[in-house]
């Protein structure tokens, strides 16, 4: 059977995954394991991706990032070339060192992300690497530590994350317990297994639908539900046509929040006041998805235009209601 062509654009989630061929392990010592991350950093700091979540295990890695201004594809060649060559040089082998290539699955924001970090992070945990909760939230192999202000990532998208469980001192706490409660679920075949049975969230889903004669849409390369699988099949062609045309003459935020101005009849001093007037709350919302979204701006550079926290601009773009901006868009 042919393999599937990746599905990518920028401001897409994914969830990537890759294994050492034959099961063997990729990362030796830490070393290997800093000079993964040193390029990992290196690209999100590039602004290529935003890193939510990852971890490395002895003979495979998992990634959840948001891609931005280069296509998921060059990001891990970048990635990976460069890593196998250092690899083979430093423990003196030849050859393939990643089983075929690497697994990336377009995730549904607003209903997998907070589950897909926590999944990700546990994976020491549950590989018995790290003994408990604490010595997991100081292990410098996963994003957790970074979260839980242990170690200092500047380059991880932190503050997307925790914006999610709350505002000020309790949203790392919110965290912290969220997390707990994912140790008593185990593993969770669900976020990484194939179709239907993962975009439904596991069997009993599957056939309950079954069994209530409801036909679903599904797609091994995307977890979500039916309308999210439709979404993204019907519509990220446009997409990728678009921003390919987009491509070195994207519209800077100065002058798109111009034009979205003039949609919601508000001016530039009021959408970066700070008011909290209803139509100046929705403007803020509608630039922060389409910079996003549509053109692949990180949300610090938007938050940075507007006056506002990162936490902001991910509640925007991840609340999983859209915008009615699609007139908007058309004439971009």
């Amino acid at each position: 059977m042919p393999r599937l062509a990746r599905l990518d654009a920028p401001g897409i989630l994914h969830h990537v995954i890759g294994r050492g061929i034959e099961r063997k392990k990729i990362f030796y010592n830490d070393t290997d394991r800093s000079d993964f991350i040193d390029r990992l950093a290196a690209l999100a700091e590039e602004g290529a991706m935003d890193v939510h979540a990852w971890v490395l295990m002895p003979n495979h890695y998992h990634l959840l990032c948001r891609t931005r201004n280069r296509p998921l594809s060059s990001s891990m060649r970048k990635i990976l070339t460069g890593y196998v060559v250092n690899f083979n040089r430093r423990h003196r082998r030849y050859g393939h060192l990643f089983q075929n290539r690497y697994k990336s699955i377009v995730c549904q924001e607003d209903r997998y992300l907070k589950e897909l970090v926590r999944y990700i992070h546990l994976n020491l945990l549950r590989a018995g690497l790290v003994n408990d909760m604490i010595e997991l939230s100081h292990n410098p192999w996963s994003g957790h530590s970074a979260l839980m202000g242990k170690v200092k990532r500047d380059w991880q998208a932190t503050d997307d994350v925790l914006s999610i469980f709350g505002q000020g001192r309790y949203r790392r706490r919110n965290y912290q317990r969220y997390v707990q409660k994912g140790v008593a679920l185990g593993r969770r075949p669900e976020l990484v297994g194939g179709g239907l049975i993962r975009s439904m969230g596991g069997w009993s889903e599957v056939l309950a639908l079954r069994g209530r004669g409801e036909k679903q849409r599904s797609d091994q390369r995307i977890l979500g539900d039916s309308e999210f699988v439709q979404e993204v099949i019907s519509g990220l062609n446009d997409r990728v046509k678009k921003n390919l045309r987009l491509s070195g003459q994207r519209k800077d935020i100065a002058s798109l929040a111009k034009q979205v101005c003039r949609k919601y009849n508000i001016s530039l001093g009021e959408l970066c006041s700070g008011s909290r007037r209803r139509v100046v709350v929705e403007a803020r919302g509608a630039i922060s998805w389409i910079a996003v979204r549509e053109f692949g701006y990180c949300g610090a550079d938007v938050a940075r235009y507007l006056g506002v926290t990162n936490s902001c601009v991910t509640r925007f773009v991840a609340s999983g209601q859209k915008p009615d901006v699609d007139d908007l868009i058309r004439k971009l």
